[in-house]
């Protein structure tokens, strides 16, 4: 799972060569964890 830009919705790949959390594209420092789009939990009524 990678990261996505919040300005130009790129997919970014964090590595730890990077020292600066920023979009490689853009420059945009903001990035929000990429999730499954489906997270269903079902749960049984007691």
């Amino acid at each position: 799972m990678g990261y996505y830009c919040l300005r130009c919705k790129r997919i970014v790949e964090i590595t730890t060569e990077y020292q600066v959390i920023r979009c490689p594209y853009c420059g945009y420092r903001a990035l929000r964890k990429e999730r499954p789009k489906v997270m269903v939990k079902k749960v049984k009524a007691v």
